[in-house]
């Protein structure tokens, strides 16, 4: 009476599309009230159940969002049967997010004068089935974002080095990577599956530094991949936390406790085991995966900031592509003179359908794992991650040896394993003892 009409166009948001329920205490909530939200496919009506004090109603459930609704004691009924064409087609009825509530309960309490409308919703009948599996076992949703981190990492590598096997131009490949990457974040944003976050002048300028540190050490992990065996350069990637550990303090003055530093000891000495007898061994191989850890391990001391400014996921969305920006000059500096004649000769030898399609896929691969890393990160604990992509590395290296037939020695495998597990416990002491890092203050 007293409050504007509520919002119920498709623009209206949850919160606001509550408003249009209020209650008279002395009266029980009549059956045509009920049977005004039948329409509204999927969704739970309100149910009374017992009556208490002057005639106020206790109310099973209600599909509404999870909220909390205070209306006067002289309120009245109103838009019951106007809000029911706007709700049939409206986001709120067609809403994913909703179907990932469970409906448990909803209270209807009195306070002198005032009623409060508790409501925890769902779209029960006409729910996306697996969307309510994962509602009611997070575990299960945990474990599928893992396995699915996992199968496109594996899938990546395995097709990015079957690329180079017959057009190394690891620069071109790194560059596609990103373009890709582009096609599909503008897919997501356009279609909402991602919420876009408009960034402003600042923001951007700060996002330089860290897209070309992510761009320059992307491009020389696949000059990596390209010079070695896909196994030995996931080994010396492992290293990536020592120049993390050291950057952090030049750049922040950070300090770890002494058993953080102390897990990097295995990880040295597995890389140079592992090092020592690879077959497929090249000092280029070698300098590049080492000088891309050098260029991660800065990005993420220099990207810490931007976390705070914008979500995980549409930073790194955001990263892409001023990498890409960086990206194309090292195209034409390094491969430009060849690049032509590579490509005609992959054409040759595969089509050029086939030829453009792999590298769409691969593109894919490497865009989609990292998005997935994000959200699997998203779901636990930053050390049950950091397991995570230990694990993520045993099965790189594993399905990569069997997938290439690479010949390994033993000294190459103990070396690559006791790499990884080095990792692993460097991620477990970094977030255990993480109350005794300290920063120095330098003049």
């Amino acid at each position: 009476r007293d409050r504007p009409a509520p919002d119920f166009s498709p623009r209206a948001t949850p919160q606001n599309l509550v408003s249009f329920l209020t209650l008279v205490p002395e009266q029980p909530m009549q059956a045509s009230m009920v049977n005004a939200f039948g329409p509204c496919a999927g969704v739970t009506v309100p149910r009374v159940v017992s009556k208490s004090g002057a005639g106020r109603s206790r109310v099973s459930s209600f599909a509404t969002p999870t909220s909390v609704l205070r209306v006067p004691a002289h309120a009245r009924v109103v838009h019951a049967k106007a809000v029911t064409s706007s709700l049939i087609g409206s986001n709120f009825a067609r809403n994913a997010g909703l179907n990932a509530v469970v409906a448990r309960q909803t209270v209807l309490k009195s306070q002198t004068g005032r009623t409060s409308v508790k409501c925890d919703a769902t779209a029960e009948s006409g729910s996306n089935p697996l969307t309510t599996l994962f509602a009611k076992n997070p575990q299960l949703e945990t474990v599928c974002y893992f396995a699915l981190w996992y199968w496109l990492n594996i899938q990546f590598n395995i097709i990015n080095k079957q690329i180079y096997n017959y057009f190394p131009f690891p620069w071109f490949v790194s560059a596609v990577h990103l373009a890709v990457g582009l096609l599909i974040m503008t897919f997501f944003w356009t279609t909402k599956i991602v919420k876009y976050e408009k960034p402003d002048a600042d923001f951007l300028k700060a996002c330089t530094l860290p897209a070309f540190l992510h761009a320059f050490g992307h491009c020389l992990t696949n000059v990596s991949f390209a010079a070695v065996a896909v196994s030995l350069t996931h080994t010396i990637k492992t290293l990536e936390p020592v120049f993390t550990s050291i950057g952090s303090f030049l750049v922040n003055g950070q300090v770890y406790a002494w058993p953080v530093y102390f897990a990097l000891l295995p990880i040295i000495g597995g890389v140079a085991l592992a090092s020592a007898t690879e077959l497929s061994f090249s000092w280029l191989g070698f300098s590049t995966a080492m000088a891309s850890n050098v260029a991660f391990s800065a990005r993420a001391i220099f990207s810490k900031k931007l976390m705070q400014r914008m979500s995980p996921l549409n930073l790194y969305n955001f990263l892409t592509i001023i990498s890409l920006l960086f990206c194309i000059p090292f195209v034409f500096l390094f491969e430009g003179s060849t690049l032509a004649a590579g490509i005609a000769k992959a054409v040759e030898l595969k089509g050029q359908k086939e030829f453009i399609l792999v590298l769409l896929k691969v593109g894919a691969f490497y865009h989609l794992y990292n998005q997935v890393a994000y959200q699997a990160l998203g779901k636990v604990e930053p050390v049950t991650h950091a397991v995570g992509n230990v694990g993520k590395r045993i099965f790189v290296i594993g399905f990569t040896i069997l997938a290439f037939g690479n010949k390994i020695s033993m000294q190459t495998a103990i070396g690559s394993g006791i790499a990884v597990l080095g990792a692993g416990a460097y991620g477990f002491l970094k977030n255990k003892y993480a109350a005794e890092t300290r920063t120095v203050k330098r003049d």
